[in-house]
């Protein structure tokens, strides 16, 4: 059994057709775009449900969610990218991967509840909607991770298109019925329409899954299956959480250092960016896996996805530059006339953050791990607390302060990433 389990899926694996690199990062574009578009008719939807304070909280929560699947995740999702780009059977791979996330997200998402239990005793947000709620985010957002870069391994990263666009209206359909019910809809009530969207993606990548190379899930519990992705996994994951932890942990410092008003007015600014920042990220994630089944092309490889990501994201970034009053318009006045120069600004850190990301990817290929996640803690802090340090003056001068950092950084980054490439170049001739 164990025998047909490897092998199997190994061969289809084998004969499934892969799409091109171009192909798999634009549909994991597109698909991300549809997550972020989703995400953002969610926030407008929640902003005219409840109150303000509601909406901060929920962003609060959101972020913690996040930052629990960024944890949980233990570099599971690039493990599987090396592991399958060297041949290793996927449902193997798989099994571990989907058993060490599952166990992470739990314990994580346990922790933090029990340490806000401890911090916030009588939050309103602690109720048991809000842990079951939390806990099914947090287990299946890890789950989706791994399902994107599986998926990216077997060359198929734009099938994620289906799932998260079924999964976003769902989240939408439930926080309609809730605005439509009544305003004043409690954190908990929005986190768990919140939720649904990741419950329902997941879900449908497993399908797809078993639709492509034939997988069931059995996730295991063997520490000898786990080992080799953990050791594969977890410098990646060190890298990853330096690239998104500063835009996760932002909306928490800010919603219990400043006010749950800041945080709310922030955050839709901050995930309307992120929109065009998902451009270099996904293509980074295409480019680390090229990297990996072809590293003597990694120059020619890192020049072309760095050549797109300014091209695809550009788009993005202009259209929010352009538009930015009114689509923050959509979610009130209120929210338009806080952020609008802030998400303009943002949007145009888009070249400094495709520097970055080409950066990362290079190392993770070389494995540079430590040099890269220097890199990543130091810029990371160095964006918290200069956004901090201007919150009193709202999200302009934040995201003014957010801009200034990254492109800074994005000048080292890039001066280092060029003497990279030249001893790459002159390695593989």
């Amino acid at each position: 059994m164990t025998a047909e389990r490897e092998i199997a899926p190994t061969e289809a694996a084998s004969a499934l057709r892969r799409h091109s690199p171009l192909r798999s990062s634009i549909g994991l574009v597109i698909a991300k775009g549809a997550q972020t578009g989703t995400g953002f008719a969610f926030w407008i939807l929640a902003a005219h449900a409840t109150f303000d304070r509601e909406v901060g909280l929920t962003t609060a929560a959101v972020s913690a969610v996040m930052i629990c699947t960024q944890l949980a995740v233990l570099g599971t999702g690039s493990a599987v990218i090396v592991s399958v780009g060297r041949g290793e059977p996927p449902a193997r791979v798989l099994d571990a991967a989907f058993g060490i996330v599952g166990i992470a997200g739990t314990v994580l998402a346990l922790g933090y509840l029990v340490l806000e239990t401890f911090v916030a005793p009588d939050s309103d947000s602690l109720s048991v909607l809000f842990w079951l709620t939390f806990i099914v985010a947090a287990v299946t957002g890890t789950m989706c991770t791994v399902l994107d870069q599986a998926l990216v391994a077997l060359g198929r990263g734009g099938s994620a298109t289906m799932r998260y666009t079924v999964g976003g209206v769902a989240s939408l359909a439930a926080t309609a019925l809730v605005a439509w019910q009544a305003h004043g809809a409690s954190a908990d009530v929005l986190l768990a329409c919140w939720t649904l969207g990741s419950a329902v993606s997941c879900m449908i990548g497993a399908f797809q899954l078993r639709k492509l190379v034939g997988y069931k899930p059995r996730p295991t519990l063997h520490p000898a299956r786990h080992r080799p992705l953990l050791m594969l996994g977890i410098p990646n994951q060190l890298l990853t959480l330096t690239e998104r932890a500063p835009g996760l942990v932002l909306p928490l410092l800010l919603a219990h250092l400043v006010s749950p008003e800041v945080a709310a007015y922030w955050y839709p600014a901050w995930m309307m960016a992120w929109a065009a920042y998902t451009a270099p990220m996904l293509i980074g994630i295409v480019q680390f896996s090229e990297g990996v089944r072809d590293p003597d092309r990694l120059a020619t490889t890192t020049w072309a996805s760095f050549r797109w990501s300014l091209v695809i994201g550009s788009l993005a970034a202009v259209v929010l530059i352009v538009f930015a009053h009114p689509l923050l318009h959509l979610l009130g006045d209120r929210y338009a006339n806080a952020s609008t120069v802030a998400l303009r600004l943002l949007a145009a850190g888009l070249v400094a953050y495709a520097v970055l990301q080409a950066y990362n990817s290079v190392c993770r290929v070389l494995g540079l791990y430590t040099e890269a996640i220097v890199v990543g803690v130091v810029l990371g802090t160095a964006l918290c607390v200069s956004a901090l340090w201007a919150a009193e003056s709202g999200s302009s001068a934040m995201a003014l302060a957010w801009m200034v950092v990254l492109y800074v950084g994005a000048v080292a980054v890039g001066l280092r990433l060029l003497a990279i490439l030249r001893r790459a170049k002159k390695e593989a001739s």
